[in-house]
């Protein structure tokens, strides 16, 4: 491999003007730089990244800590990422956190110790003491999706609320009394604002949730299949679950089909964070989608902001409702009667816009 003394020596140049032109410096001469770029293309010559970090005390390299790499949801979320920093001059090093806090840290600071310039984070909880110092020393670092309570960074993520409520009307105007959830973790934030917002919408139609109606799940699709199935033995089963989030959706589904049972002739489902099998299931899934491409770029963002000197904002984006058939809807018309919906893209698809933004 070419080294640097070999590019000044191909030029006909000192060591010292080569990395002159390599940093863009302004006092090297047109004909020297000329030579230096026609020496760097003809030798394959390629700056060490590791030794102009020393220099710079930059790398250029952004960590990404999401919370589970199979969710679909997080897959979707990596890649806009690392589509916009690539944009803005930046590679991206991932770790999954597989929705454990302890590899979370693992991931976190193993990053830190590579000297990132700065850290993108779907916490798994709300308690990481590692994120916080992290967040005292300086280190430049946004929330994505999640975010911990009283640690002082930017946040980028989706609201739900409207989007709840929607689907509760729509649910509510299908004849649908008996609405069960499958929450996320207590100690996440998503978690716990999905099902305060659940039952938020639910009291605007004067109804309860009851606690046999909400099971525990941690966002993975076995926690969807065991709770669902404790639904399903109940006395009087629910007529709607309502999954906080995509896997444990088609775990639910997964526990409908193994008892024999049929969506939505047996029990209707709904799920938040839409994603593109849920147009290939059946039936097809009603959910909530959220803005995913966009919360990736707008944190990327957010956080170049926060390395290059400028206060990177935080962002919150709606989240919409995707009417399909899996509660019952009429393919042919306008399922439910819900006011403001609109047929989408796609065929199948019904989305409602989110009608309000926080």
């Amino acid at each position: 491999m070419a080294s640097i003394k070999d590019v000044a020596a191909e030029a006909g140049v000192s060591a010292a003007t080569v990395s002159r032109v390599l940093n863009d410096h302004p006092s090297v001469s047109a004909d020297a730089r000329t030579r230096v770029l026609a020496a760097v293309e003809a030798l394959g010559y390629r700056p060490n990244a590791v030794a102009r970090s020393l220099r710079t005390d930059q790398t250029h390299t952004l960590g990404l800590v999401i919370s589970d790499v199979l969710n679909p949801y997080f897959t979707e979320l990596a890649r806009s990422v690392e589509e916009e920093a690539r944009a803005l001059g930046y590679s991206v090093i991932i770790g999954n956190a597989d929705e454990r806090p302890d590899l979370q840290d693992h991931h976190v600071r193993n990053l830190l110790d590579r000297r990132i310039d700065g850290l993108l984070v779907s916490p798994t909880d709300g308690g990481s003491p590692l994120m916080l110092d992290a967040a005292r020393a300086g280190t430049p670092m946004v929330f994505v999706d999640r975010w911990i309570p009283g640690v002082d960074v930017p946040v980028v993520r989706s609201d739900g609320r409207a989007a709840v409520r929607d689907l509760v009307a729509h649910l509510h105007g299908l004849g649908h009394r008996r609405l069960a959830i499958i929450a996320g973790p207590a100690a996440t934030t998503t978690g716990q604002e999905r099902v305060a917002a659940f039952r938020e919408a639910l009291g605007a139609y004067g109804l309860d949730l009851p606690e046999a109606y909400t099971g525990q799940g941690d966002f993975q699709a076995e926690s969807g299949r065991r709770v669902t199935e404790g639904f399903l033995a109940l006395p009087e089963p629910p007529e709607v679950v309502f999954a906080a989030d995509n896997l444990m959706a088609l775990g639910a589904l997964d526990a409908v089909r193994a008892r024999g049972l049929r969506v939505p002739d047996d029990l209707a489902l709904a799920a938040f964070d839409d994603i593109p099998w849920f147009v290939h299931t059946d039936p097809p899934i009603t959910a909530i989608a959220q803005p995913t491409g966009e919360l990736g770029r707008a944190a990327v963002r957010a956080l170049v902001d926060r390395i290059e000197g400028r206060p990177g904002e935080s962002v919150t984006l709606p989240a919409r409702l995707v009417v399909r058939r899996s509660c019952g809807e009429n393919p042919g018309g306008n399922p439910g009667g819900n006011p403001g919906e609109n047929p989408g893209e796609n065929p199948g698809e019904n989305p409602v816009t989110n009608r309000s933004r926080s």
